[in-house]
């Protein structure tokens, strides 16, 4: 049995969950989200818990088990506490600002980089170094965070570009100039 997949999933106070057919659907005080499980796995409702079952022990169900219970898991802890990503710009002159929901950013090209954030996605920038990404669903608030890194990676000589804040930026020595 899937150690993931048996583990039922606890429902908070304040959320509500709502199994039909193979749609459930999570709201909580910070959104709503909806999923559409695959049809072979079975969700109920049991009090404040719920529970993922599997027709049969083949490899395909098996996966499916743990990967249906994780993403509701996640939907759960999602409307209750959005998720966040924390990314850093560093690099002199590089920066970001927001207007709207477009996000502004000045890393070292020519042209300003403007990227649109998504509904349902949060952004928010503290200073002109940070950036805050915050969603309820933890796959759209990654893809964002994501596509604002893949702007400008960090590069290994200087250490500029966008990162993670909790990510590790290995360095390199440059150039060495020896004597002939």
């Amino acid at each position: 049995m899937s150690r993931i997949g048996k583990k039922p999933v606890a429902i908070p106070g304040g959320v509500k969950v709502e199994v039909s057919g193979s749609r459930i659907s999570a709201k909580g005080p910070a959104g709503e989200l909806a999923l559409n499980v695959h049809p072979t796995m079975s969700v109920k409702v049991e009090g404040s818990t719920l529970s993922v079952g599997r027709p049969d022990d083949k490899r395909s169900s098996r996966a499916l088990h743990g990967l249906t219970r994780s993403l509701i898991q996640n939907m759960v802890n999602g409307v209750v506490k959005p998720f966040e990503k924390k990314l850093e710009i560093t690099g002199v002159g590089y920066n970001a600002s927001l207007s709207g929901n477009k996000l502004t950013l000045q890393v070292g090209f020519a042209n300003k980089i403007v990227l649109e954030v998504p509904s349902g996605t949060k952004c928010e920038v503290p200073d002109p170094t940070h950036v805050v990404v915050k969603s309820c669903d933890k796959q759209a608030c990654g893809q964002f965070a994501a596509e604002v890194r893949a702007v400008r990676p960090p590069e290994p000589y200087k250490g500029k570009g966008i990162k993670y804040q909790d990510e590790y930026v290995r360095r390199k020595a440059g150039k060495a100039f020896g004597s002939k």
